[in-house]
């Protein structure tokens, strides 16, 4: 506690008055003393007096309480600072300053700490936020601990004069540290599936040395797609395309560099979204029925499906006399579609087709080498194909899933999945209850012996209804009923007949989400959630390559729906890599800001400006330590040789007044009275 002592003045009448007042009175004194009048001095000092007496002076007390100087201690913990030493540097910086400013007296420390965010490294806008909730005429200092990795200075340090006190740097980190960056240009968000791309990539060696080349491997889901040798500057574009929809994973990395900071910006994953510009589908309806209008509702549904259906209303054997310019508007082009441009179609499907003469064995035969080199083929099966004349006693047979017996079972029966068919995309989840699926039924199945195939539902007597089967690099499905057509008109209740077939449909074109093996790896808050997905029951290995290039292995055991899920605790910042020897998953649960990878070397140069337009200090604590605090006056050096100055505002709280008249109005009125009677005196002798 301490006391002031001030004279200030309370005036009974307002200053401009009093002013007036005063101005009149003293004329008439000096014109009274020009004029050498008896008693001139006397009625000047009356007048003095008087005006003593109006301006009523006040000896004034004050009891001041002295407030606590603030120094912001600002603690970067973005992501960059978690690199080699810096993490403890600054945990035994911060432990030393506060111990520090704890045995410095009038000081009271607010803690700031930094985090990284998707523009990098913020200091200025979160320091606004805690000046803002602070008394700024009590700032003596701002003391920040950081590796000068930070992305919001101004371009004019004169800017940040505003925050009104020195703001003092510490650097973790080391001057001389050396680092390698990935640099990848040019990569598309989404590319059309088949047409060529462009993606141009490089490294740069931070600070510039004279080096030979380094390999960058480039691999597309987990497999080598390119290995390139390159100098340092150096910028290579490598085309690419994409062969299938969905998502593809591309990731770069480059080989480290010897004494180098850290690895993480060494190598990186992009995301590139493959579109189809349109499905092309070729359907062929042998005869009509009820279940071709299904079909054609189904596909002509999505706009992103070209379909081209042709139905045969009068099999060449058929001799009606009939006009022929009734039959058909254009003759059936088989030459060009099952020859010229076969390969131009994504899927192929025959619904109740049979050999009646139309498609000549060759054509058939070039469908079946269509789905060995990566093809689509799906088969709704009728009666017919039980009978000599089916699709079985072609060349489609080395890629037809069923080997029919010859045998059509006419009786109702309800569609179930098998044990398989639970697990497996295309029929996973179509009904709540697999035993009682609920749906209706279905009357006619054709009986085949489905050899390898994958049966997935069942229908009389637990015989086979739905087939697939990879053959070569294509897939084949094979439905075994034509009277799906009865879920889609409500039949006893219906059925998920459109989910069943859209499903069906995608899996045949190789869609990513409907594969049977899938490796999927997503960053959560906690870590990262991998979820494999197989048909296998056994437990799956999988290794995780952490950004640091750690590896931990990892076992999964699928559920009943052949479903297996994990959450991982991810420690490091960067590129996590899971893979299970064949697929490969990446996730990034820690994601850095461009502008933190762009350098990762701690730096003085961003923050010198700042700390000299404010008149702080910067030192690198590796090399300087932490600096002695000394309390310095406003108008002194706040930063020196092995010191940093806290700025002593001297700001206090007034906690009592004491006010005493100089002149109280009974003193003030008894020398009013002595000086008019001694005018008086001194005029009467005259």
């Amino acid at each position: 506690m301490t006391s002031s002592l001030s004279l200030v003045f309370e005036p009974h009448l307002p200053w401009p008055v009093l002013a007036g007042l005063a101005v009149l009175a003293l004329g008439l004194a000096f014109w009274g003393v020009v004029r050498r009048a008896r008693g001139a001095w006397l009625r000047t000092a009356l007048i003095v007096l008087l005006a003593l007496a109006l301006a009523n002076p006040v000896l004034r007390r004050e009891e001041r309480e002295p407030l606590e100087d603030i120094v912001v201690l600002a603690l970067d913990r973005s992501p960059s600072q978690r690199l080699g030493d810096r993490p403890r540097a600054l945990e035994r910086a911060a432990a030393t300053l506060r111990e520090r400013l704890a045995e410095t007296k009038g000081i009271r420390v607010k803690e700031l700490e930094l985090a990284g965010t998707p523009e990098g490294t913020l200091f200025l806008r979160p320091l606004a936020e805690a000046l803002g909730q602070l008394d700024r005429a009590r700032l003596a200092a701002v003391i920040l601990v950081t590796d000068g990795l930070l992305h919001d200075l101004p371009g004019k340090p004169e800017a940040a004069s505003a925050i009104g006190a020195p703001v003092h740097v510490l650097l973790t980190g080391r001057p001389d540290e050396i680092d390698r960056r990935l640099v990848v240009e040019q990569v598309p968000s989404f590319a059309m599936v088949g047409e060529p791309q462009r993606l141009a990539l490089g490294f740069e060696d931070l600070p510039d040395a004279p080096g030979g080349p380094a390999r960058v491997v480039v691999r597309r889901d987990g497999r080598t797609m390119a290995e390139l040798d390159l100098r340092p500057g150096e910028r290579r574009s490598l085309p690419f395309s994409l062969d299938r929809a969905g998502r593809t994973v591309l990731e770069i990395e480059v080989a480290p560099r010897e004494g180098e900071i850290a690895t993480i910006n060494n190598r990186t994953a992009v995301t590139i979204n493959g579109v189809r510009d349109r499905l092309r589908v070729l359907l062929v309806s042998g005869q009509p029925y009820p279940g071709l209008r299904v079909w054609r509702n189904l596909l002509k549904a999505d706009a992103a499906v070209d379909l081209v259906h042709f139905t045969i209303l009068r099999p060449p054997e058929k001799q009606d006399g009939t006009p022929i310019r009734e039959l058909a508007l254009i003759a059936f082009p088989a030459r060009e579609l099952f020859e010229l441009k076969l390969h131009e179609f994504d899927l192929v499907i025959f619904d109740r087709y049979n050999r009646r003469g139309l498609l000549p064995l060759p054509y058939l035969e070039n469908v079946a080498r269509y789905v060995e080199q990566g093809g689509a083929l799906l088969e709704a099966a009728g009666p017919e194909f039980a009978t000599p004349t089916g699709l079985y006693r072609t060349p489609l047979a080395r890629v037809l899933p069923g080997r029919p017996s010859g045998q059509v079972i006419e009786q109702p029966f309800v569609p179930l999945l098998t044990p398989l068919g639970r697990r497996h995309p295309v029929t996973h989840g179509l009904a709540e209850d697999p035993e009682k699926p609920g749906w209706g039924r279905w009357l006619r199945l054709v009986d085949v012996d489905p050899s390898d195939a994958a049966v997935l539902m069942t229908g009389a007597a637990g015989r086979p209804l739905l087939l697939l089967k990879r053959v070569g690099e294509g897939r084949v499905a094979q439905l075994l009923s034509d009277h799906h057509w009865l879920w889609q008109r409500g039949f006893e209740g219906g059925g998920p007949q459109a989910q069943l077939l859209r499903r069906l449909v995608h899996w045949l074109m190789k869609e990513p989400e409907l594969e049977e093996e899938s490796l999927s790896a997503e960053p959560r808050p906690e870590g990262i959630e991998v979820v494999r997905r197989s048909l296998d029951p056994r437990p799956i290995a999988l290794t995780v390559t952490a950004p640091s290039g750690r590896e931990e292995k990892l076992e999964l055991v699928p559920d009943a729906d052949g479903i297996a899920r994990a959450r991982l605790e991810a420690e490091e910042d960067g590129l996590y890599r899971i893979s299970d020897g064949q697929r490969t998953a990446y996730a990034m649960p820690r994601a850095l800001a461009a502008a933190e990878l762009a350098e990762l070397r701690a730096t003085e140069e961003r923050v010198r400006p700042l700390a000299e337009a404010t008149g702080g200090a910067v030192s690198w604590l590796v090399r300087d330590g932490v600096p002695e605090l000394r309390r310095v006056a406003k108008d002194r050096r706040t930063a020196g040789r092995g010191w940093i100055g806290l700025v002593a505002n001297e700001a206090y709280t007034v906690t009592g007044v004491t006010r005493t008249a100089l002149l109280p109005a009974w003193a003030a009125l008894a020398l009013l009275l002595a000086a008019a009677a001694g005018a008086w005196w001194r005029e009467g002798r005259g």
